[in-house]
């Protein structure tokens, strides 16, 4: 028994070595490099690096994805091991919370490619301001894009508690507070949260755009921030102006 004992706790002792190896690696990966290195492209294809060229980007990849075609792009491990180092991704997705719009999937891009932030209804607060600035200034991403969506079930239950003055549980009343505004009261039923999830995502835009540092990087050309709606219908996006 002791002679089988013995290698049983190398063998373990070598499995904990290993184990403690890679939580330190996983650790240092999520540890926030400095600017340069975390702005240094990793990926193998061509990095957009202008917002006209992430604008197109997006908009093949969202091709790709509504004809069934998608590439799966930046999920090899080649991919995988570069991207330990930093990143560069080339476009910020501001999008819902919904299951149904995953950025990533709907525009067809892999690891490294997009920089996600997500709130229901797009609602904007100072952890998502900060997230997008971040991303802006500290990453140089040249696109910011603002996604609503078709059936946006925060805009639509703003717009049912504006119509009923019922309040909604706990923290969702926040959500409906901030959509409130943008509320576009000349249509009814359901055009109206139709309409709304539109004037809510060019007010957000709007927003972002106005911030000093990121209305600065727009003025110079470096960043564009665009509004822009996913249909569930279709699978297709289209931008908002």
């Amino acid at each position: 028994m002791n002679s089988q004992d013995t290698p049983n706790r190398a063998g373990r002792r070598a499995l904990l070595r290993a184990g403690l190896t890679g939580a330190a690696a996983l650790g240092a990966g999520l540890t926030l490099g400095s600017s340069p290195a975390s702005a240094t492209p990793t990926a193998t294809r061509p990095r957009p690096s202008t917002p006209g060229a992430a604008l197109r980007e997006l908009a093949a990849g969202n091709l790709r994805w509504r004809t069934f075609r998608e590439q799966h792009p930046d999920e090899t491990s080649a991919t995988r091991q570069a991207l330990t180092t930093g990143q560069h991704p080339f476009a910020l997705v501001l999008g819902c919370i919904d299951s149904r719009v995953p950025p990533e999937l709907v525009f067809d891009q892999g690891l490294g490619d997009l920089m996600t932030v997500r709130s229901g209804g797009e609602v904007l607060d100072e952890a998502v301001l900060g997230s997008v600035a971040y991303g802006v200034l500290e990453l140089g991403i040249p696109l910011v894009l603002v996604l609503g969506h078709q059936s946006c079930g925060a805009v639509k239950a703003a717009v049912e508690a504006d119509i009923s003055g019922a309040r909604l549980p706990a923290h969702i009343q926040y959500l409906a507070d901030q959509i409130r505004p943008n509320i576009d009261r000349t249509k009814e039923g359901d055009a109206r949260v139709d309409a709304t999830i539109d004037a809510n995502v060019r007010a957000i835009r709007a927003r972002i755009a106005a911030e000093p540092d990121i209305a600065a990087k727009v003025a110079a050309g470096e960043v564009a921030v665009v509004g822009a709606r996913y249909e569930l219908t279709t699978q297709g996006v289209h931008r908002l102006v």
